[in-house]
């Protein structure tokens, strides 16, 4: 092409040079003339396409692009593991090789495969292969807040004893507080018994500082009394000396021996007539408790809390203990503390009673407890007044909470803000590491259980080859399938969704403990929905209203837009200041649930005496001569024939009649004739009985303990 093409221009060239060789050439005689050489240029353009021409693109098929599954394989994979990566079975990675020089045959799960074969299988199912990496995750750096190391004795200064006040239920624990402190806290409680944790500091007329913990003595706040004995120096046990020793008072002294916390008994209303200290001590030696009188080393003090009889003796045993124990504490450094109890303030939002144990709190400070930290805004004592700092074995109300923590958390002192948020994110790590690992352990449990199921099933198939081993299965499974039951199953039984909201942490914490305690699912299911600190709310009554349950509250309150907006939705409201009333409330609304009890009452008995047929037209029917022993036959109701110890016939009558006229009612020592339908065989000497059937209402047979 490119030799024509110069060619044409050397032609082009002469022409218009020197027309007179290329005339002589031309001159030559020839058969037929011959043109110029020319060039002619073609151009493809673009053209218009015309109506009915052919479209080839219109035509073509457009390959949609499918996503492949994508298969993490590895070197020396067994055949069980590659099934396992592509999210097959054993049998499908067999029929991925069929037609290789592989042998089925000898393949077991176990079965190492070449990495030919590995990506072999993996793309004639449809799939693609990448490689594992082979790459360790780096360890997150434990960023945990933990206690200071033991302090040096040289450091220590005494310091004021804990003392928790512990016993029964109304034996007078908050009373004898009160006198010891001049106050009236008993009048103030709902029903006249402690349903919290109080702390208070006292100040004896000698000058000597004890800071008392107050806990419930109701059965319903075990944990609370536990965290009491565990956050305490000494245990004044309370018991009454009219009633002796009670279940509470059992509970105490187990919670006192298992922190290890000495005693003093205070056994209390020694100014009732029916007192008898002597017997409760007497008492107490059956639960280890042996007073000093008794040859052991625990004291015992006769009070009255009510009128103030020796409450001087029970303070000044309380001192002397304390001094013989020798308490003492670290004051400055980072503060560590106990939060003893929790709750939510409209005003002051998150606050916590907490008890210093090292260390001085100050405003300012910045603490972490539990998955909560806070920077100290105010601090408050026991009567509401702000306090600038409290020192070791002060028990004051910390407010500046960002999250409300849970009673029984131990407060550290941080640096900064900084540190604490990497300290509450640290310890929301590691436990939700630990419930991932929890969760984890669960599923590989079910997993081995499904395996070796599948190795059971696999036992008896082990001779067949793997095609006479896959129809085998197939043939079982699709028995089990056909009558596999439907899992779109509608919810059976009765149950009642619960929504419990409490004034502080510990209460709470003591419904949840009591509804642990519930036995009678098979009678209704009980299904806690939400559980929170604080007033009902708006999402409470949306919550109750979507899973038709109820909401309990707790020395909590309901504003009256939130009150309307249940009686709308129909939830109930269920609000309580005295936690048994509480629990009886909501065993009344359990019982409410189940199906009503059918009840027998027995009205009357008569005995067959003979037996005679009477004509009614054209039949006979037999008639039963009876003479009533007790209460009357109605022939309204139901009718028995008991014959020895058997139940014969169980209906009601066609005929009741006295002489010769018909009866509704015969009763005692009267005699009668019945007759009944179905010719029902009596006989002399049968004892038949009149009885009612009547709706009698079940009870739950839960019982809390109260």
């Amino acid at each position: 092409m490119n030799v024509m093409s110069s060619v044409m221009r050397g032609a082009r060239r002469l022409v218009h040079v020197d027309p007179s060789p290329l005339a002589s050439l031309l001159s030559l005689p020839r058969r037929s003339p011959a043109p110029f050489l020319t060039c002619h240029q073609t151009r493809k353009l673009a053209s218009k396409q015309v109506k009915g021409q052919r479209k080839d693109q219109k035509n073509q098929k457009v390959k949609v692009k499918v996503d492949k599954q994508e298969v993490e394989i590895r070197q020396k994979m067994t055949v069980a593991a590659l099934a396992a990566a592509m999210n097959k079975d054993f049998d499908h990675v067999l029929e991925a090789l069929l037609n290789t020089p592989v042998d089925l045959d000898a393949l077991t799960p176990d079965s190492v495969l070449d990495e030919r074969w590995i990506k072999e299988a993996v793309t004639r199912s449809g799939m693609k292969f990448r490689w594992a990496k082979l790459s360790e995750s780096r360890e997150r750096a434990n960023r945990d807040v933990l206690p200071r190391p033991p302090a040096d004795p040289s450091q220590l200064t005494p310091r004021p004893p804990v003392v928790t006040i512990m016993g029964h239920v109304d034996h007078g624990k908050t009373t004898l507080l009160d006198s010891l402190r001049k106050s009236q806290i008993v009048s103030t409680e709902a029903g006249g018994i402690t349903q919290h944790i109080g702390a208070f500091l006292v100040q004896l007329p000698s000058g000597e500082r004890i800071t008392f913990l107050d806990t419930p003595g109701h059965a319903a706040f075990s944990s609370m009394r536990a965290r009491g004995a565990n956050a305490t120096d000494i245990v004044v046990l309370v018991v009454a000396a009219d009633d002796g020793v009670m279940n509470q008072t059992v509970e105490s002294i187990q919670h006192a021996k298992r922190a290890n916390v000495p005693m003093i008994v205070a056994v209390n209303k020694c100014d009732k007539p029916q007192a008898d200290p002597q017997r409760v001590k007497q008492e107490l030696l059956a639960h280890d408790v042996v007073c000093e009188e008794f040859g052991g080393d625990v004291q015992a003090i006769h009070v009255s809390a009510l009128k103030g009889d020796n409450l001087l003796a029970l303070a000044e045993a309380t001192v002397a203990l304390a001094e013989v124990l020798e308490l003492k504490a670290e004051p400055s450094g980072a503060v560590e503390g106990l939060i003893i109890e929790s709750r939510t303030d409209r005003g002051k939002g998150p606050v916590t009673t907490a008890i210093v144990q090292r260390g001085t709190l100050k405003r300012g400070c910045v603490l972490v407890a539990g998955r909560s930290w806070a920077k100290v805004r105010f601090l408050f004592d026991e009567n509401g007044r702000t306090v600038a700092e409290a020192g070791p074995s002060a028990a004051v109300e910390v407010v500046g909470w960002k999250e409300l923590p849970s009673a029984g958390d131990v407060f550290l002192e941080v640096e900064s803000e900084q540190r604490a948020r990497e300290a509450v994110e640290w310890r929301s790590y590691a436990e939700e590491q630990q419930k991932l690992t929890e969760e984890q352990d669960a599923i590989e449990l079910k997993q081995q259980l499904h395996l070796d199921q599948y190795r059971k099933q696999r036992e008896g198939l082990t001779h067949l080859s793997w095609r006479q081993r896959k129809a085998a299965l197939y043939r079982e499974n699709r028995k089990q399938f056909a009558v596999r039951p439907s899992e779109k199953t509608q919810r059976e039984g009765r149950s009642l969704p619960l929504i419990i909201k409490g004034d502080v942490d510990g209460s709470v914490e003591a419904i949840l403990n009591l509804l642990d305690s519930y036995d009678a699912q098979q009678q209704c299911e009980l299904e806690l929905l939400h559980f929170g600190i604080g007033d009902i709310s708006e999402n409470d009554v949306i919550m109750a209203q979507t899973f038709s349950g109820s909401i309990y509250g707790f020395n909590v309150a309901a504003s009256r837009p939130i009150q309307q907006l249940a009686a709308r939705h129909g939830v109930p409201l269920r609000l309580h200041s005295i936690i048994y009333k509480l629990v009886d409330e909501l065993k009344a609304e359990l019982s409410s649930k189940l199906p009503p009890l059918l009840h027998e009452n027995i009205v009357g008995e008569a005995t067959v005496l003979a037996m005679f047929d009477v004509s009614v037209g054209k039949k006979k029917v037999p008639v039963a001569g009876c003479r009533v022993q007790k209460g009357q036959l109605d022939r309204r109701l139901q009718f028995r024939l008991i014959r020895g110890r058997d139940t014969v016939w169980e209906g009601s009558l066609a005929a009741l009649k006295h002489h010769r006229d018909d009866v509704q009612t015969v009763k005692a020592g009267m005699d009668c004739g019945l007759s009944a339908d179905g010719g029902v065989d009596f006989r002399p000497g049968d004892v038949i009985v009149c009885y009612e059937e009547r709706d009698a209402a079940q009870v739950t047979s839960w019982d809390p303990g109260f």
